[in-house]
């Protein structure tokens, strides 16, 4: 696991588990704004061939709102990068996590928002949590 996300493996097929992680994000008040086909971009743009990887860009307009009216700078953090990349039989699943993307932003701003960036780490963690459960 990387140090600034949190990630699960998952069976199924790429599109099958891409789906089901859109459904979960959605339960925990997450829409997917963006989404990026690493494997496709990088075959079109530069003519390699890449595993099946995406990111998804996901937003939960409330917690996005707190945290733009707090600070209308940290949208240079926003969206919330959800990646699914194929592994060796399996799909991983990772999220950024939020405590490690908040650490960047200056003291005030952390104090102004104390317990902002855990919170936000819980409801993601139900995310990966929900999907876990229901391999």
């Amino acid at each position: 696991m990387p140090p600034y996300g949190m990630t699960i493996k998952m069976e199924g097929s790429f599109d099958d588990v891409k789906a089901r992680v859109v459904e979960a994000l959605k339960a925990q008040g997450f829409g997917v704004l963006t989404e990026i086909d690493v494997k496709q971009t990088l075959k079109n743009k530069i003519g390699v061939d890449f595993k099946p990887y995406q990111i998804l860009g996901a937003c939960n307009p409330r917690l996005s709102h707190r945290a733009l009216t707090a600070d209308d700078w940290i949208g240079l953090l926003l969206p919330c990068n959800v990646v699914l990349k194929q592994e060796n039989g399996y799909i991983e699943v990772g999220i950024q996590d939020p405590e490690v993307m908040f650490s960047v932003v200056d003291e005030e701003l952390k104090k102004s928002m104390s317990g902002f960036p855990l919170e936000v780490k819980h409801i993601l963690s139900l995310v990966l949590e929900a999907l876990q459960n229901n391999t």
